[in-house]
């Protein structure tokens, strides 16, 4: 039985559409990925090295972490000790993402952070490394917390200059952003020599955002899916996946879960969902999602059925003396196609 539960599922990757080296770089991400954000106050570190261990044991080789997370140094312990372990033979059998967060949001301060990131995590290069938001704070600002005049304008060209600088300096193996809506992605491919790679965003069948997935698949870039579940424990989170009544009608037809029909139909749709669970046996269903499909009526009815909500509003970063004076303005709405 013990060896059964050990068995590792296969997950298959995706290649990144990595421009701006020549030849361009061919880099395969594994197409789930396990998060590594807590909720305050952060468990010790002890506790979040295991849980890492835990899920490379299960088999997962993509992990998503951020300098706001504090975890970068939790993850690199696990990293080392899976190699050390002989679970994975070196660190190179990772897919490791962090992102650049608001206050280093500048011109001058995006290769120093992701120098920092790498110390903390004890590596030479991440996979992928993201702009967290398209907000810019004030160097002293705290992280979070932080007061409405903290926020300043985002100047998109010079940080995106920083982050390509990192890419050629070998920092990071790709680039890309988060959390970016139409018309901030379309200025962004307007001036950028090295295109994102990728748009974490916020999706789930709750919150579905079809025509900005749209978007970002013909513009080559992929869509990673933070919130794959709903985040329904997170103060801001709902119940909206988990609850779905859709969901486990199908769930219940096929002989799944709900998470694993609702992390399915999001890999149906091309993107990656990065899941969360310290829980084993919830990891192991995580990833239990490639071997079987979604018929396309039920993906017509997850489509059609289910309320629409946005789970995260992103009203700390919406100031009346900052560039975002609306929710609706963070977040590029009403939908537009770029110019």
């Amino acid at each position: 039985m013990e060896k059964k539960a050990t068995t590792l599922i296969q997950v298959p990757a995706v290649e990144l559409a990595v421009t701006g080296s020549s030849p361009p770089a061919k880099i395969k991400m594994p197409s789930i990925g396990m998060g590594t954000a807590c909720a305050a106050p952060l468990p010790p570190s002890d506790v979040l090295v295991a849980s890492f261990l835990d899920a490379v044991e299960a088999g997962y080789r993509h992990f998503d972490t951020a300098a706001l997370y504090g975890t970068e140094e939790s993850l690199g312990r696990a990293v080392a000790e899976a190699v050390e372990k002989g679970i994975v033979k070196s660190r190179d059998e990772f897919f490791i993402t962090s992102k650049v967060w608001c206050t280093d949001l500048h011109p001058d301060s995006v290769v120093p952070a992701l120098e920092n990131t790498l110390r903390r995590l004890g590596m030479e290069y991440v996979d992928l490394y993201l702009v967290h938001w398209p907000v810019s704070l004030k160097k002293e600002a705290a992280p979070l917390g932080f007061a409405k005049e903290d926020i300043v304008e985002f100047d998109m060209k010079g940080t995106w200059g920083a982050m390509e600088q990192c890419f050629r300096r070998g920092l990071c193996k790709s680039i890309g952003v988060s959390n970016f809506g139409p018309a901030k992605l379309g200025q962004l491919l307007r001036h950028a020599t090295v295109p994102p790679a990728v748009n974490q965003i916020e999706m789930n069948a709750g919150w579905q955002q079809k025509e900005l997935v749209k978007l970002c698949k013909e513009k080559g870039v992929l869509v990673c899916a933070w919130s794959p579940l709903g985040a329904n424990g997170a103060a801001w989170g709902s119940f909206s996946v988990m609850h779905s009544s859709v969901l486990k009608e199908i769930a219940d037809a096929k002989g799944k879960s709900v998470a694993q029909v609702a992390l399915r139909w999001i890999y149906q749709q091309g993107a990656i969902p990065i899941v969360k669970s310290f829980n084993k046996e919830r990891m192991r269903q995580n990833l239990d999602i490639f071997d079987w499909e979604l018929t396309p009526d039920e993906v017509s009815r997850i489509e059609q059925q289910i309320p629409q909500q946005r789970g995260f509003s992103g009203e700390m970063f919406v100031s009346e003396t900052g560039p975002y004076k609306s929710v609706d303005e963070l977040w590029d709405q009403p939908f537009s196609l770029p110019s």
